[in-house]
């Protein structure tokens, strides 16, 4: 009897203490978080959305038609190996190593298509141009790809080619904390600037 009253009495301070530590662990801390997350760092909070909820600043999107091809009056991302083109869901890369026959047939398509896009030489593309990033997500590109894209989308909008130029100079990302990898641009958010410079 007393070994019974003792088994109800252990599971009954195990019961209590799993609900009250559910409630302060499970309830009461995701509540702080996320007030201290929506009192200091709302709109990273919130997914870094970008205006009028036209996705997230920290995922890439692509600027194509249904039939998949470059849309010309806008900067174009790099390639993304996530699903069919950056899918948050998917996440990932090709895992293709650089003498990969296919990896390498791809770039040299790739190479070409942007070369005859933008109308330069092959040399000239850039590699984040023809390459996807790790995530298959990244939102950025390089300064050099954003620059050659400058002639194509300033005819396609009727722009003076030196006010997109100045559009793109002034969306550059500095280094992260100063020093960690390289100066960037977003590409949605240089899109929505340009439509929205142009509107």
């Amino acid at each position: 009897m007393s070994s019974t009253r003792t088994t109800a009495r252990t599971a009954g301070v195990a019961i209590r203490a799993m609900l009250v530590l559910t409630l302060i662990l499970g309830v009461g801390y995701t509540l702080v978080v996320t007030g201290i997350g929506q009192l200091l760092l709302p709109w990273q909070a919130n997914g870094s959305p970008l205006a009028d909820d036209k996705g997230s600043s920290l995922i890439g999107q692509s600027f194509t038609d249904a039939d998949g091809a470059a849309l010309p009056e806008y900067f174009q991302s790099r390639p993304s190996a996530a699903g069919d083109g950056y899918d948050g869901t998917s996440s990932g890369g090709s895992n293709l190593g650089p003498e990969n026959a296919d990896l390498v047939a791809s770039i040299a398509e790739r190479q070409a298509a942007i070369a005859e896009r933008e109308g330069v030489s092959v040399s000239d593309v850039p590699a984040d141009a023809v390459t996807a990033s790790g995530s298959g997500l990244d939102p950025h590109i390089s300064i050099a790809y954003a620059l050659l894209q400058v002639p194509r989308v300033a005819a396609e909008r009727g722009l003076p080619e030196q006010q997109v130029h100045d559009l793109v100079e002034s969306r550059i990302q500095g280094r992260d904390l100063g020093f960690l990898g390289e100066e960037r641009i977003n590409v949605a958010e240089l899109n929505l600037a340009l439509d929205e410079q142009e509107g």
